[in-house]
């Protein structure tokens, strides 16, 4: 009997429990929501307010152009001229058929007066009276029309100067002396004076954004105490597919004299503030292919992983919008190695 209750003690003497599994240290960011405003600096140029085309309206050789790229023109300049050989020969054509006409208004108004006289005094018939009313009333529309041709053909000679329709500075050239050109075809550019503008390419997801402000504070790049700000005029409706972005063009209230046409300047702006939750990037996980943050229970040191929803992804940090409540601790070092439901040690800290 003894030997077995000494075999039994040194039976329950030698019995051993199975080590416990180490626990995983972890740090854990307590969640707060913060209010948060997208930021946006962007560069773009400055721009005129109304950019003009000009281009002669008739065909023809230019001979001789008088305004090169930069130069400042004034409404009414000659910029450049065409041959005008064929246009002086059609108002001198224009010019005879009006002296034709007027000779033919001259002896038809003759002869209708003198058959008016005539039936006046019964020497002639209603007929050859009517005739030669008709006649008179013939050539005067003859001379009518000669007239109307005379000042086209004038006209035509005076397209062959190409004037400034307003005061402005030339940003590009096309003409050439000897040139060929078609009427229609651009010769010169014009960046007419008065209000600029900046223009932008913009990411198309930050138009989504609700700025915060109305005004886009503007500076220039060379040196940002020269300041300026204006607001959305333009969006273009199609985007630029080899960039993915949208041409924005901000209408300045004021354009200080160093914001000069083609000038480099920075654009600033930023959203209304939303309650979002900021976590580094070294909390983000995935479940199902989307999302997903550990979050330590506090009662028992356990943690589970709950989708997210991703407001925006910043340089080291994203910022959450929904799927994790105030108060709640996020793994956001040591997540790598965890399991659902795992005990963990956890080291909190403070959100940044």
């Amino acid at each position: 009997m003894a030997s077995f209750a000494a075999l039994a003690l040194t039976s329950c003497e030698g019995e051993t429990k199975p080590p416990e599994a180490a626990k995983i240290t972890v740090r854990a960011q307590t969640v707060e929501f913060v209010d948060h405003r997208q930021t946006v600096t962007l560069t773009g140029e400055v721009v005129a307010h109304v950019q003009t085309n000009l281009s002669f309206r008739v065909s023809g050789q230019i001979t001789e152009w008088l305004a090169d790229v930069g130069s400042h023109i004034t409404a009414g300049e000659v910029l450049a001229r065409i041959d005008p050989s064929e246009q002086k020969a059609d108002v001198e054509s224009a010019e005879a058929a009006v002296r034709a006409a007027e000779a033919q208004v001259t002896q038809a108004s003759a002869s209708f007066e003198r058959q008016k006289s005539l039936l006046a005094k019964n020497s002639t018939t209603q007929e050859t009276f009517d005739q030669a009313q008709t006649a008179l009333q013939t050539a005067q529309g003859s001379l009518d029309s000669a007239k109307a041709l005379l000042g086209t053909s004038r006209d035509a000679l005076s397209y062959t100067e190409l004037k400034a329709d307003a005061d402005g500075i030339v940003t590009e050239r096309n003409a050439e002396t000897g040139q060929v050109v078609q009427a229609a075809q651009t010769m010169f550019s014009v960046a007419r004076d008065g209000p600029r503008d900046a223009i932008f390419d913009v990411y198309e997801s930050l138009l989504f954004e609700e700025p915060a402000e109305p005004k886009i504070q503007l500076a220039l790049v060379s040196d940002p105490s020269v300041k300026t700000e204006g607001r959305i005029s333009e969006i273009s409706p199609t985007i630029n597919t080899a960039t993915g972005t949208v041409r924005v063009k901000i209408a300045m209230d004021t354009t200080p004299d160093r914001m000069t046409l083609g000038a480099p300047v920075t654009g600033f702006a930023s959203s209304k503030a939303k309650k979002l939750i900021v976590l580094p990037w070294t909390s983000l996980s995935a479940e199902d292919g989307k999302p997903a943050v550990w979050v330590v229970n506090d009662k028992d040191s356990t943690v589970n992983r709950k989708p997210v929803t991703i407001a925006s992804y910043e340089t080291g940090r994203v910022l959450v919008s929904d799927g994790i409540a105030k108060g709640e601790a996020v793994v956001t070092e040591g997540a790598k190695m965890l399991r659902p439901g795992q005990i963990v040690d956890v080291i909190k800290e403070q959100a940044k």
